[in-house]
């Protein structure tokens, strides 16, 4: 008599694999125990690629390190980190930005111009690209300005300009130094000549500064370039730099097509403006508030004597 031949499974047998029974074996000794074996979800932020050596590094080092890579790439921050980097104990009192009318020229680059103002507000919470802050820096009183390159590349537009000249006024009626961290790829195009109008409007504000003898202290980051560049960025009694930043008004790229050559190395960079002369000093992001203080303090110092 043959033996019948063992018979695998059956299509629609319901037959538990190895991993399903050793799985119902464990829930049956600790209820809840085979969902504690459950592929975790990483953060997608948990780890940032540092742009120069493509290290990836542990973001909360990176925090640790005020969002300075091991290579030293200086990396571009917001409004609130800023702030928090700058004044004393990371403590301050925001100051309101004016409102102004939106999309006055009804402008649309293939996305209407509303739309991009709406995108830009919700990646960064902020409404325009600068933001204004009250405290002390190394104990000495000031009104800081700080550009944001995340909203639309910083650019200059009509709200960055009343931004500005909100922060200026600010100083002059506490009587306290104004700093401004610049970062932006230049004018607004969306707003054309009301853009440009702001170069003016921004000097002007300086201008007041200058009358009643208050600092203007100026930290071009990466990048500071176009028309920001060409105004209020240039226009400070003292200008510092982050190391590594781009500071210009037209890219390595557009000047290297115009002349048609090959720009020498580190052209335009903080560390080469400093030999041409256009960056009294480079500071790291870490000594930046003792620089400041110590710069605010004796400039203070001067308008005391002096009156």
């Amino acid at each position: 008599m043959a033996m019948a031949e063992p018979q695998g499974p059956k299509k629609g047998d319901k037959t538990k694999s190895s991993t399903d029974r050793r799985g119902g074996w464990l829930s049956r000794i600790a209820p809840g125990v085979r969902g504690a074996f459950a592929k975790r979800e990483t953060p997608e932020n948990l780890w940032v690629k540092c742009p120069d050596t493509g290290e990836m590094i542990y973001r909360s080092d990176l925090e640790a390190a005020l969002w300075v890579t091991p290579a030293g790439r200086h990396m571009r921050i917001g409004p609130e980190a800023r702030f928090k980097f700058t004044f004393d104990d990371g403590q301050y009192e925001a100051l309101p930005t004016p409102s102004v009318v939106e999309d006055p020229l009804k402008f649309s680059d293939g996305k209407p111009y509303k739309d991009r103002l709406a995108a830009a507000r919700k990646s960064t919470g902020e409404q325009d690209a600068m933001a204004i802050g009250y405290g002390k820096i190394a104990g000495v009183d000031a009104v800081v300005l700080v550009q944001d390159f995340a909203f639309m590349g910083g650019s200059l537009g009509m709200a960055a300009g009343e931004g500005f000249i909100a922060a200026a006024k600010a100083a002059l009626a506490r009587q306290v130094p104004l700093v401004a961290f610049t970062a932006a790829g230049g004018a607004r195009m969306q707003e054309g000549a009301l853009s440009l109008m702001q170069m003016a409007r921004t000097t002007l504000a300086i201008n007041e500064l200058n009358d009643a003898a208050l600092p203007y202290v100026v930290v071009l980051t990466d990048p500071t370039t176009g028309g920001v560049t060409a105004s209020y960025a240039m226009l400070g009694d003292v200008h510092l730099a982050e190391p590594g930043a781009l500071i210009g008004f037209a890219g390595p790229r557009v000047i290297e097509q115009t002349i048609r050559e090959t720009l020498p190395p580190g052209f335009q960079r903080s560390e080469y403006l400093v030999e041409k002369g256009m960056v009294d000093r480079v500071t790291a992001r870490k000594d930046l508030p003792s620089t400041l203080g110590s710069v605010l303090g004796t400039l203070m110092l001067g308008r005391r004597k002096a009156a």
